[in-house]
């Protein structure tokens, strides 16, 4: 397939894209500089804000389109795309950031560390970057991802630990959210884009992906653990008395929050339904404020802005990565795949990747082994990383978190993912 205009424009866009998503901290650096409340100022900090990076690209080659083929032709291109993923992205971060989702997650995160025979921090840690991440295959990766940004961010980054722990901390979250999403077919985003049509239920996924996962989920957490253990030691007595400021809320109310969530899981791909289904929970919202607290509207709406934006500029490097895919055995697919994701969402690559025939079962699980494997690398790997991202940025202090560092630190979990799915038969 010979790349059109648009084709080779798109691609050059989408490069620069990714090189200013590894660039947010020099934007943010530059901000500081400049005179507080100044346009430069304003500029610069949203220039460096990775939200918006995906999205006002996105509007460049639109922008583009528009001037070399025609107005018409770029509203035409826009509407042919699918939006139900950034749409699905929005509504269910912003139900799962609720108060009552939180204290329930919270409450249940906390029984089920009281029964480890550890010091609490320690087991409350454990628990939250083991179970958090695997119950994604259940409520969805979003949701799964906010929740537990959410409570690591309370309880733990909120006070005075070092940067180590919290990249250390955000590239396990990473890694183990977009491995612990594989135990069913349905919750993670690159397992959906290929289960219908490979014929992949959830008995099918557990068996030949499932149970590596947990593996490899545990063993990243157990290393965190004791790469963290002197910095969790002193948190013990501050995670207890953060823990008890979480209000409680009723548990019917929790349990209504629970059903919403579990209703737009059920229509995630009917992305009318599951607005409307939202419009009426901010309603209950709002009858129930005295146990709520401001819903994150601004956050969900950037990520799913950032999401969008990957889709219209995703949707033109099917002419040089499905080749590619085409072109390689299962080992170097398996490798390609995991580095390729951290540069190109892979559910995008996992979608392009059921549109080549004739593959071998061995080459399709390569594929999707590989690319949930590299989901933690960037903040574009993996749907549900905006969202962990804009939840914890601000724990990192003013010029925010550094792509490259979070790509250093997400290394040994990747690659205690793909041996895990490698290696074990």
């Amino acid at each position: 397939m010979e790349p059109g205009f648009l084709q080779i424009t798109a691609t050059v866009v989408f490069a620069l894209a990714v090189l200013h998503t590894f660039s947010i901290k020099r934007f943010q650096h530059i901000a500081l500089k400049c005179a507080p409340g100044s346009v430069g100022e304003n500029f610069f900090h949203l220039m460096g804000e990775v939200e918006i990076v995906f999205g006002l690209w996105a509007g460049v080659l639109i922008l583009i389109t528009a001037l070399f083929e025609g107005g018409k032709e770029a509203v035409e291109y826009v509407e042919s795309l699918n939006f139900t993923e950034p749409a699905f992205v929005f509504v269910i971060m912003a139900m799962a950031a609720t108060r009552p989702i939180i204290w329930l997650a919270s409450r249940t995160i906390s029984i089920a560390a009281s029964t480890v025979p550890v010091p609490k921090a320690f087991s409350f840690y454990a628990t939250t970057l083991i179970a958090g991440p695997l119950l994604g295959s259940f409520i969805t990766e979003p949701a799964a991802m906010t929740v537990t940004a959410i409570i690591l961010k309370k309880v733990f980054f909120d006070h005075n630990v070092s940067l180590r722990f919290k990249y250390l901390s955000l590239a396990v979250l990473f890694v183990n959210i977009s491995i612990g999403g594989v135990l069913t077919h349905f919750a993670a985003p690159p397992v959906v884009m290929v289960s219908g049509t490979w014929n992949w239920g959830t008995a099918f996924m557990f068996s030949r992906f499932g149970w590596k996962a947990i593996i490899a989920v545990v063993i990243n957490t157990a290393l965190a653990l004791v790469i963290l253990r002197k910095e969790l030691a002193k948190e013990f007595a501050i995670e207890e008395r953060k823990n008890d400021k979480l209000m409680a809320v009723p548990w019917w109310l929790a349990l209504v929050h629970i059903g919403f969530l579990l209703l737009v899981v059920l229509t995630s791909h009917h992305s009318l339904f599951f607005m409307g289904l939202f419009l009426f929970f901010i309603g209950t919202a709002m009858i129930t404020q005295e146990y709520q607290e401001e819903l994150k509207l601004r956050e969900s709406l950037l990520v799913g802005f950032f999401l969008g934006g990957l889709v219209i500029l995703g949707s033109f490097q099917s002419w040089w990565l499905k080749p590619l895919i085409e072109n390689l055995n299962a080992g170097p697919l398996f490798v390609g795949s995991a580095i390729l994701t951290g540069f190109v969402d892979n559910a995008a690559l996992t979608y392009l990747g059921s549109q080549v025939s004739g593959i071998t079962e061995f080459t399709k699980y390569a594929l999707l082994a590989g690319a949930v494997s590299g989901g933690g690398l960037t903040v574009i790997a993996n749907a549900p990383n905006p969202a962990g991202f804009a939840i914890l940025k601000e724990s990192f202090g003013p010029e925010g978190i550094s792509p490259v560092h979070l790509f250093l630190y997400a290394l040994v979990p990747t690659c205690v993912a793909m041996g895990c799915f490698w290696f074990l038969p």
